[in-house]
């Protein structure tokens, strides 16, 4: 049995060797492919496991069927949109995420946006304070519950929307659940993003649902590009000079935003929610443990694909 870690960008060497000790203490082979710098070094490398660990690389139709032997790969994260799940279904392939393993490193890293943003940058001017502002959590999942835990901590006034959750899951937890997205970003100055990309979410964040926000407003995107209506936020933003937008995900029209909202907006230079030594290491060993669980025991549980 050999379990590939493919990682073009590579977890740090206390994430390798805690996946290889949890696949060697199996009894499996472990074969590292790291830093590729080709599509078929990655085919090449695939060609002859039965598993594979990935982060942020691309399976695609032509890598998993170039996987003759793959039973199961697992996304180290929480985000699974760079597999097409339906050419794994269709190979017979389970497709896995490690959810909540970097949930702590992404809220960390969004009220660093915060701070940042509310403090103007640190530009040497006065800024505002977090206490007693309404912070919206779109999406209450393992990332969306630690901002909410964060947010506590900074004395804030805490609502979520989420349509797979009733008012009392998340009430439970000292949130004020909303019943609509408009609803969230009607009443919250600031608003959080934690939701995925799929249909029904892309270009969802718009100029109609943003517009709604309360004066001084910023929106926080710690989730996937996709969901930003790019085009749409600029004009807002043209609009509302009150209006800030901070990301880890860099936009297809940065330049233009850079240049025209100096100030009032800010992405990092490349996608860092997870980018911890813990979250890193966390997520790496957790996909190990699931490949051992599921060839063994035929646990399915973080499956994310139809079989």
């Amino acid at each position: 049995m050999k379990v590939l870690v493919a990682t073009d960008k590579p977890f740090a060497a206390e994430a390798v060797s805690g996946i290889r000790e949890v696949i060697e203490k199996a009894g499996y082979e472990l074969a590292l492919l790291e830093k590729y710098s080709t599509k078929q070094e990655l085919l090449d490398a695939v060609a002859s496991a039965d598993a594979a660990i990935i982060r942020s690389d691309i399976f695609d139709k032509e890598v998993l069927e170039a996987g003759k032997n793959l039973k199961i790969v697992v996304r180290a994260g929480a985000g699974f949109d760079n597999i097409d799940l339906d050419a794994a279904t269709a190979n017979n392939i389970c497709v896995m995420n490690t959810p909540g393993q970097n949930a702590n490193a992404v809220a960390e890293l969004a009220f660093g946006l915060v701070v940042y943003a509310i403090r103007n940058f640190y530009n040497g001017t006065s800024g505002t304070e977090l206490l007693g502002k309404k912070l919206g959590i779109h999406a209450y999942g393992n990332v969306g519950r630690n901002v909410a835990r964060v947010a506590k901590g900074f004395g804030m006034e805490v609502y979520a929307f989420d349509p797979f959750l009733s008012a009392e899951q998340i009430e439970k937890e000292g949130v004020k659940a909303v019943a609509t997205v408009e609803e969230l970003y009607s009443t919250c100055q600031y608003v959080s993003l934690h939701i995925p990309a799929t249909a029904e979410t892309k270009n969802s964040i718009n100029y109609a649902l943003l517009s709604r926000m309360p004066k001084n407003a910023l929106l926080i995107n710690t989730a996937r590009k996709e969901v930003i209506n790019e085009a749409e936020v600029v004009k807002l933003m043209e609009e509302r000079k009150d209006f800030k937008y901070v990301t880890d995900i860099m936009p297809g029209n940065h330049a233009e935003m850079a240049e025209k909202f100096a100030g009032r907006y800010f992405s990092t230079p490349k996608k860092m929610g997870a980018q911890t030594a813990e979250a890193n290491t966390n997520a790496g060993i957790a996909a190990a443990n699931q490949i051992v669980d599921f060839i063994q025991n035929g646990n399915e549980r973080f499956r994310v694909n139809k079989k």
